[in-house]
């Protein structure tokens, strides 16, 4: 793996460095075009970049040990949610499946026998996320676990910035004066997942743990967060991460 390692923090200011410098050591053509693909200036305003809501469903929680079953992504803009442009697949993570992972995500184990591996979809996933600006709910998910699976096959990862849902959730909840007064009064944190976030801001409940179903509820929850607390004209080094 070059650079940087996954769980790394990359700021704001270094994002375009790395990118430049993971073109010029890049060796496989899919990455090659990946990182060649420039993303927005950080000083774009949010309503002119064009994004892509992304979702995986995992076997668990560490990339070390577990992996992908599940990839659904959805381009967007704070405008428009492109439905017809969406993609999902279900790959073999190559890895027995738990009874408590196949409760959590449905997905089951004659899916998986006849599913790819996610190399066979690698190029077209790439390409479907180059040039755009990747939205995640709790990118410690999808950061590290796409990293990894890149890398274990073609040799060299795949690290970009984020916009993060779950994250604006937390500035707003988490990390204020007043959240740290609800701790200190001993009272429960406000929930930041997905759901409950979508809930706050009158979004319909949709069944969790599909991967293309929770990349369109990212989206929506991020159009929603700009609408209320954000200006169009926000620019996206705010945003990211």
């Amino acid at each position: 793996m070059h650079g940087i390692r996954p769980r790394q923090k990359i700021t704001q200011a270094d994002w375009a460095g790395y990118m430049a410098q993971r073109l010029e050591k890049a060796r496989n053509p899919a990455i090659q075009n990946f990182f060649g693909t420039l993303l927005p200036d950080p000083e774009t305003p949010i309503s002119q970049v064009p994004m892509v809501a992304l979702d995986m469903e995992t076997t668990g929680l560490d990339e070390r040990r577990h992996a992908i079953v599940s990839v659904g992504i959805v381009p967007f803009t704070l405008d428009r949610i492109k439905l017809a442009e969406r993609r999902y697949w279900v790959v073999n993570p190559s890895r027995p499946l738990a009874e408590a992972s196949i409760a959590y995500h449905h997905i089951t184990h004659s899916e998986i026998a006849q599913a790819p591996d996610l190399e066979a979809i690698l190029d077209e996933l790439l390409m479907q996320l180059a040039g755009r600006l990747v939205v995640v709910h709790f990118r410690n998910i999808e950061r590290p676990f796409l990293d990894a699976a890149v890398n274990a096959r073609r040799g060299e990862g795949v690290l970009f910035p984020m916009i993060d849902t779950m994250s604006l959730e937390a500035r707003l909840h988490r990390q204020t004066l007043w959240a740290r007064f609800r701790r200190w009064l001993g009272r429960p944190p406000v929930s930041i997942r997905l759901n409950a976030s979508r809930e706050r801001y009158g979004l319909p409940v949709y069944q969790g743990h599909h991967a293309l179903v929770d990349a369109l509820a990212t989206a929506e929850l991020l159009q929603a967060q700009i609408a209320t607390h954000y200006r169009p004209e926000t620019p996206l080094k705010d945003l990211w991460c």
